[in-house]
């Protein structure tokens, strides 16, 4: 991937959709349709940056710039693959998700259980993907971005499951009803198919129950998406 801090002058963070900050994306290695990215919180109480990925290094002069940033949360371990990114701030991750993390990438700290971070940014376990995929919810404000990570992703305009392990199916339907009920205007996963946007834009409220019910009917089923 180039690396775009080659031109520190011009900031290498894009702005998908307004209130957002989007590192450049990469290919995901196993999975070349799919485009993964980092996100950049613009907070009073510090900086956050959202899901792992090569673009947090191919970006950290950028970040730097904003004034850093406080944390770097990790939605599930598979992120850990890219190793710790060229920029000093303190990784956490869930609980459950930890030892494997922590073979790539230095963990600060964890978290087992629903909590605030601040008054804007809440800590909301999704386990299913993983054992502790956690998703983030954050009000700006104006809007309220939801980051899901691979629990939901958007593959070809639609919110997609990954059930990677069976066992795990109920937590992932306790998790996908749990999810339903929030209220978000924007879902923000790692990763995307490259033949649309990175982000899904909620319109209506009823919109969030018709695609997540689509999802829980597939996964209830018994399909991996």
């Amino acid at each position: 991937m180039d690396r775009l801090i080659s031109q520190p002058q011009l900031s290498p963070l894009d702005i998908p959709i307004e209130g957002l900050l989007a590192t450049p994306s990469a290919r995901l290695p196993y999975q070349r349709d799919v485009l993964l990215r980092s996100y950049v919180l613009e907070r009073a109480e510090g900086n956050v940056i959202i899901y792992n990925s090569p673009g947090v290094s191919s970006s950290a002069n950028a970040i730097r710039d904003l004034g850093g940033a406080s944390r770097l949360l990790i939605n599930h371990s598979h992120e850990a693959l890219y190793g710790a990114p060229d920029l000093d701030v303190p990784v956490y991750v869930h609980d459950r998700d930890r030892a494997e993390a922590a073979r790539a990438i230095p963990v600060a700290g964890v978290f087992d259980q629903p909590q605030m971070i601040d008054h804007d940014l809440k800590v909301i376990p999704t386990p299913g993907h993983t054992a502790g995929t956690t998703s983030y919810l954050w009000d700006n404000g104006s809007r309220r971005f939801l980051f899901t990570g691979d629990f939901i992703w958007i593959e070809h305009g639609e919110w997609k499951a990954v059930v990677l392990d069976s066992g795990v199916r109920d937590e992932y339907l306790d998790s996908l009803a749990l999810v339903r009920e929030l209220d978000f205007d924007v879902l923000v996963p790692w990763g995307t198919t490259d033949d649309g946007p990175s982000y899904g834009l909620v319109r209506a409220r009823n919109e969030i129950h018709d695609r997540i019910d689509a999802i829980i009917d597939r996964v209830r089923a018994g399909g991996n998406r």
